[in-house]
């Protein structure tokens, strides 16, 4: 049984030209200045709590796309154009007596009473159709003021389901679902009065259609975008205190010191608040992903506070003083704080990679969060050691042969680190082996895209959105602008054949249904009163609702729409219907060369650009990880760390991988980021090893005994970081974004994944790399002495 080794004295780490070019000793600054320290930290800290009051929410569902390319410029001018689909609350009723008189009476009273509510500028309904026209005079409403009883209802309802203008579009074919659209002012949404438009919408519905037997649901983007809004802000709150709370335990269970718990946790606790508040300064606004960014900093900090922790309460058993401990144990494991964040923070400018504006920004929170989770942890953690540590030597003279708890650990990296050094070529080759295979399964993956994953999956816009899907061919739409040429006229024979082609494609293509354009209007004139003078369209186009007419035709008439709709299927699936759609128009604009015909809208964009994004961030981690050995290689000054630190640093990323292939999860934008993140958050265990074994090697011993003695030292802290990790990351997995679910577990798991790299294959690959070396330079040196 290996024995627990004694803390060496490590003053040597305040040589210059260390690892870390001297950065850590700013945790030294206030072990000379304590009260001036406590004094900046307060300053700080009040600064950042007023900045924090400045976070505003980005929960735009289009977010994700923003950026810089064609097709999102062509989506931005469809919406400024158009009312965006982004500002439609959807209502959906269903019951199978929806069509009877008192039911539907009180559905006509909803969609009245909905007129009425703050900030609509429109609604559509199946009450928004008319009877078919006849003599060319204006038609009477399709629904009369008062509703008819016995068989003159019965065929009224027998109209309503023949209408062509809502059957299939705004009315179930089966005559037991009904969609009402109503479209809200664009500052409405963006505003945080959203929450009391929703509200009194929701109130509105379920005062009218109480006692009526229908089952109301609200969809729409507006109501997904507050219902992320109200999960990003109970994740914040909740979810994050809980992984800070689990650290906590653990960090007490193992120190046994109410203090050093507070040495270890409250600087993290520090970190959160200046960067959350450099973020408010900063104008970020927080997201899907920044929601993240609060248990990242979190993680990022205790795994850097334990490592020091742990070095000051080794020191401390040794019996130092309290104020030589604090100085040792920064200056020992202080420049192996400096690579580790160094590293995440260039895994967080990996994400630069992304055409996405939104995870370019997470990006650049990231590496700002590092740099202030650094200043804040190697600065603060010897403040408050200094603080709170008390009577040290009785510390000492208690926990000396009873430190239970990490001497369990200490044992169990012992008994590992025998068997690893014990046959290092055979477990590395294990290990190279079951990297490269697990390497071709991950190369397998494939991108992944759908809204319903960026949307909480327990409330009922999903759940309404699965029922338009199911009866309306979908909720999701998708459009196909048609820009007119120069001073051409909307109302001329040729725009007019030129709309009527692409909506016959539209409509005949698979999977798109409920197309509406100003063809569905002049097929209803041409069919039901075989008018087909364009005069005549273009009065009955003048008597429309004018926010019913700016969904498909532009205000200055030099642009239309053709909308359908489609259900939320993933985009690997629904990017060949685009482009066979797209392919379609290829002959319209072929015969039309002066219109411009393109497919676009947040469906068509998602199907574009989400497997390229991906793809995009895919290989920026792979750019990462070269760049990451390279960095270790250079600030070890060693080559031989280079190479040791690459099977350890793949194993984890690969291994995931792997899972996501077996839960046929595939490639989506959480899961490539969380690998992303959690590669830079697992090298911390790998470089903090690394740099004790340089401290631990020896000239002429034996590796093995250097290996083992680093693996003893460094391992429970190793242990207890990646279950503060992993506790602080996975309890996203409560969170009612499936986004952020699969960015928890995925994150918790590459992490436990990378310490078993760096218990397992780090020692073995190190032990063999070391002997192979020392052969060879005496194979060299031989050679050199027989000649």
């Amino acid at each position: 049984m290996s024995e627990r080794p004694s803390a060496p004295d490590e003053t040597n780490e305040a040589e210059p030209g260390g690892i870390a070019l001297g950065a850590e000793k700013i945790g030294l600054l206030p072990l000379h200045a304590p009260v001036l320290a406590l004094l900046i930290v307060l300053l700080l800290s009040v600064a950042a709590a007023f900045g924090i009051a400045r976070i505003k929410v980005d929960d735009s569902l289009s977010q994700l796309f923003r950026s810089d390319s064609a097709e999102f410029r062509q989506y931005e001018n469809l919406s400024r154009r158009f009312p965006s689909s982004e500002y439609d609350v959807l209502v959906v009723v269903e019951g199978k007596q929806l069509l009877e008189r008192g039911p539907l009476e009180q559905l006509r009273n909803l969609v009245t009473d909905l007129h009425f509510v703050e900030g609509m500028t429109g609604l559509i309904s199946l009450f928004s159709a008319r009877e078919a026209p006849e003599g060319g005079m204006l038609p009477p409403p399709l629904f009369p003021a008062e509703l008819p009883e016995g068989k003159e209802y019965d065929a009224l309802i027998e109209r309503v389901k023949a209408n062509e203008i809502i059957r299939g579009k705004l009315l179930s074919d089966d005559g037991e679902l009904a969609l009402v659209v109503v479209a809200l002012d664009q500052a409405v949404v963006e505003s945080t009065g959203l929450r009391n438009v929703v509200a009194e919408i929701q109130k509105t519905v379920d005062e009218d259609l109480a006692g009526s037997g229908l089952k109301a649901q609200l969809s729409g983007a507006p109501v997904m975008q507050l219902e992320i809004r109200n999960a990003v802000e109970r994740d914040r709150l909740i979810y994050n205190a809980i992984g800070f709370v689990a650290g906590c335990l653990i960090a007490v269970v193992f120190f046994r010191r109410f203090s050093f718990m507070l040495m270890a946790a409250a600087p993290p606790l520090i970190a959160i608040l200046w960067s959350l508040g450099a973020l408010g300064w900063l104008d970020f606004r927080l997201n899907m992903f920044l929601n993240v960014m609060t248990p990242l900093i979190m993680v990022m900090g205790f795994s850097d506070s334990m490592q020091i922790t742990f070095a000051a309460r080794d020191r401390l058993l040794a019996g130092d003083s309290k104020f030589e401990a604090m100085k040792k144990a920064v200056l020992t494991v202080g420049p192996a704080v400096v690579i580790t964040d160094a590293t995440t923070a260039l895994s967080f400018i990996a994400l630069q990679f992304s055409d996405s504006h939104l995870i370019r920004t997470f990006g650049l929170a990231g590496a700002l969060s590092c740099l202030v989770a650094y200043v804040a942890v190697v600065a603060l953690v010897p403040l408050f050691g200094m603080l709170f540590v008390r009577k040290e030597s009785v510390f000492a003279a208690q926990v000396a042969g009873s430190d239970t708890a990490v001497d369990a650990l200490r044992r169990f990296c012992g008994w590992i680190a025998d068997r690893m050094v014990y046959r290092p070529g055979l477990y590395s080759l294990l290990s190279l082996v079951a990297v490269i295979g697990l390497s071709l399964i991950y190369g397998d993956l494939d991108p992944r895209y759908r809204l319903a994953d960026q949307v909480p999956d327990r409330e009922q816009a999903v759940a309404a959105s699965e029922r338009l899907d199911a009866k309306l061919t979908g909720a999701n739409p998708i459009h196909v602008l048609i820009d007119l040429p120069a001073g051409a006229s909307l109302y001329t024979p040729e725009t007019l054949a030129v709309i009527a082609r692409v909506h016959e494609i539209v409509e005949s293509q698979a999977g798109v249904g409920n197309v509406w354009s100003l063809e569905t209007l002049r097929r209803w004139l041409r069919d039901k009163a075989n008018v087909t003078d364009i005069a005549v369209l273009q009065q009955y186009v003048a008597v429309l609702p004018e926010h019913l007419t700016r969904r498909f035709i532009s205000a200055k008439e030099d642009g239309v729409v053709v909308t359908g709709r489609i259900p939320d299927i993933d985009a690997s699936a629904l990017l060949p219907e685009i482009e066979k759609l797209d392919k379609a128009l290829a002959a319209v604009r072929a015969g039309n060369p002066g219109y411009t015909i393109s497919v676009t809208g947040l469906a068509a964009i998602a199907a574009r650009n989400s497997a390229s994004m991906i793809g995009q961030l895919n290989n920026g981690l792979t750019i990462e990880m070269m760049f990451v050995a390279a960095l270790i290689g250079i600030a070890f000054r060693s080559f031989f760390v280079m190479i040791v630190a690459i099977l350890p640093g793949l194993f984890p990323i690969v291994v995931s991988g792997a899972v996501l292939w077996w839960f046929d999860a595939g490639l989506q934008f959480a899961s490539i980021v969380a690998l992303t993140v959690a590669f830079g958050l697992g090298l911390d265990a790998t470089i903090h090893y690394l740099n004790r074994l340089r401290l631990e090697a020896k000239p002429g011993e034996d590796p093995a005994l250097g290996v083992k003695r680093a693996t003893i030292l460094v391992g429970p802290a190793l242990i207890l970081t990646s279950l503060v990790l992993a506790c602080g990351l996975g309890v996203t997995i409560l969170s009612d974004l499936p986004s952020l679910r699969l960015f928890g577990w995925l994150s918790a798991f590459t992490l436990l994944a990378a310490l078993v790299g760096d218990l397992l294959i780090l020692p073995a690959t190190t032990m063999w790399l070391r002997r192979t070396t020392n052969r060879l330079r005496g194979a060299v040196s031989g050679d050199a002495k027989t000649r």
